[in-house]
């Protein structure tokens, strides 16, 4: 089922992990190719278990989890500087003396054999001290190597043993189809080594990222996530990752079989140029979109932005870019993730029942 868009409706999205920060609470139908970019889902029908679903290479649950619960770790995170609440709507941290201190639990996984670990950067945010747990449960201390909270994606290196790393392998998530069985590992209310079975419930969901900015390209599934899941792997029929689950949307807080995870192919970029040592940098557009007639309707303009610059104005529709039809606020979004700052594009733009062709030349995304 396609994305429902009621402007009147609230819709809370929380961050599948146990670390702090604020309630997510939005209009649906707003958004951004550079701001903020929101969508109300409707809720999965029953699916059926990953074990009972056709797949290609038809691996069991049992030998998915075999093959890969050793490469999936649980994450404990410190940081100190004010209490900082739950994303499920608890206290987040606890006060000690005089100081306060939060403390956070997630998941990960191992990318490589040098000791580096894809999560999400919320569940990193801050932290003074990282201990990672291994399936076999050994511990090692470890350290942020970078992150990037419009992906909500993080690479942390932990201080172990090569006899301790498993790396997982990154599937292509542009194979991924709807209806697929998936696997997810992780930690759920600290519960290390949970595993939960679903299907790829949609493809291509727009979901907020911890800057408010958007990701674009969510899988959604209807595998159980709930507080602690974050940045644990999202599995296919091979044991392959095809995301990092990130999100649910839920009215309890709890799984209500609506959950986001960001795709591989958004991971396996953003961590290669994180684990170089660079930063990651986004294509900026600077307009806040919502769906119209035919195309993306800009519904604000920053005046400081690349938009604003090239004289797009509230009521334009964007139809077109680079000559690559655009339906929607979504693919419109989706399009300009796909370009780099500097990059310059061509809007086709529909004003006052004309259509007219409009250079930008796109910036970088503020952080």
């Amino acid at each position: 089922m396609t994305p429902r868009r009621t402007s009147a409706v609230l819709v809370a999205v929380a961050l599948a992990s146990g670390a702090g920060g604020a309630g997510v609470a939005e209009l649906a139908g707003g958004g951004s190719a550079a701001a903020t970019r929101t969508v109300t889902t409707t809720t999965a029908g029953t699916a059926r278990p990953a074990a009972a679903v056709e797949t290609q290479d038809r691996l069991s649950v049992n030998e998915i989890v075999r093959q890969t619960k050793d490469g999936v770790v649980d994450i404990k995170v410190r940081s100190s500087g004010g209490t900082t609440p739950d994303r499920f709507g608890g206290p987040g941290g606890s006060g000690q003396g005089g100081a306060q201190e939060s403390q956070a639990e997630g998941s990960g996984f191992v990318i490589d054999d040098d000791g580096h670990i894809a999560t999400n950067q919320h569940v990193v945010d801050g932290a003074t001290s990282i201990t990672v747990t291994f399936a076999n449960g050994h511990t090692a201390g470890a350290k942020v190597v970078g992150t990037d909270a419009s992906t909500d994606v993080a690479v942390i290196k932990a201080d172990a043993p090569k006899s301790e790393l498993h790396p997982l392998t990154l599937a292509d998530s542009s194979q991924v189809q709807v209806g697929d069985g998936v696997v997810a590992i992780g930690s759920p209310f600290g519960l290390e080594g949970t595993v939960t079975t679903g299907i790829v419930s949609a493809l291509g969901r727009t979901i907020n990222a911890p800057n408010d900015f958007t990701i674009s390209g969510a899988i959604q599934t209807d595998a159980a996530i709930n507080h602690g899941n974050s940045g644990g792997p999202l599995l296919d029929a091979a044991g392959h990752v095809i995301g990092i689950n990130a999100q649910i949307e839920s009215d309890s807080g709890g799984n209500d079989g609506v959950g986001f995870a960001i795709p591989s192919s958004t991971v396996r970029r953003v961590a290669s140029q994180l684990v170089s040592g660079g930063s990651v940098a986004h294509a900026y557009l600077g307009v806040q979109l919502a769906d119209a007639t035919g195309g993306a309707g800009v519904a604000q303009v920053r005046g400081d932005g690349p938009a604003g610059d090239a004289g797009l104005r509230v009521g334009d529709v964007v139809t077109a870019i680079d000559g690559k039809p655009v339906g929607s606020a979504d693919q419109l979004v989706g399009a300009v993730d796909g370009h780099k700052p500097g990059d310059e594009v061509t809007l086709k733009v529909r004003r006052d029942g004309r259509i007219r062709d409009v250079q930008v030349k796109l910036g970088t995304r503020p952080s």
